[in-house]
Parts: structure tokens; sequence; C-alpha cells
């Protein structure tokens, strides 16, 4: 299940826009049909399809392909485990941004009020 080369060190990713699937499988140290098949397993893995559905990869991309890689190769996640975690992991950061929102709101809300009482 552990890939023995998963230890190495993955190259930096290049500034650039797009990325072929044959690059992220280069930056990633995954095989292109690993990547076409966490697509279907991943719901935030999606890339931009083109002609000829040829996928585009950007950065954000990139780094939930590493996060992937990192659950199943390194941390000994299942796909499923891993899927949750993931989700789990967004939810949190809805939450957070969500009482952020909350908190700006009453303080802007509580602010006009104290406008309105003067």
């Amino acid at each position: 299940m552990l890939d023995p080369g998963s230890n190495r060190e993955l190259p930096p990713i290049p500034a650039k826009r797009y990325f072929t699937i044959g690059e992220v499988s280069e930056l990633c140290d995954v095989k292109p049909h690993v990547l076409r098949y966490w697509e279907t397993e991943f719901p935030s893995l999606e890339p931009a399809k083109r002609r000829g559905n040829r996928r585009y990869y950007q950065r954000h991309d990139v780094l939930m392909v590493r996060q992937i890689r990192s659950l199943l190769y390194e941390q000994g996640y299942t796909i499923s485990g891993a899927r949750q975690r993931l989700e789990g992991e967004q939810g949190r950061q809805e939450a957070a941004l969500s009482q952020q929102i909350v908190r700006q709101v009453r303080m802007e809300l509580e602010d006009i009020l104290q406008l309105l009482r003067r």
C-alpha cells in the first residue's frame, strides 16, 4: 500500500497558472491514472476541462493532490477516511468563516445602534 518512493522530496510547484495531468503527475509523484481516479473519489478535486476533455489543474488543485497523497501514502488513511478528513477540514474552515461574519455583522449593528441612540 505504501509506496517506497513516497518519502523522497517533492519538487517545488512552478509559478504557472495551469498544469497538465502529466506535469501534476511529476510534481506530486502520482501516476496520471491515479489522478483521474482521485477526481472521482474526491469532489473537491475538480480540474478544468477544455477541448478534447483535457485536464488543466490550477495551483490549488496541485496542493490538493499533494494533500491527498500525503493522507493516503504517508499517513495511511483509506480513501473514505481521507475524504472525510478533507470534508471535515473544509467544514471547520466554513464554520470559522461564518463565525467571523456573524461577529462582524454584530459589531456593525452595535455601531448603528449607538448612532441611533444619539
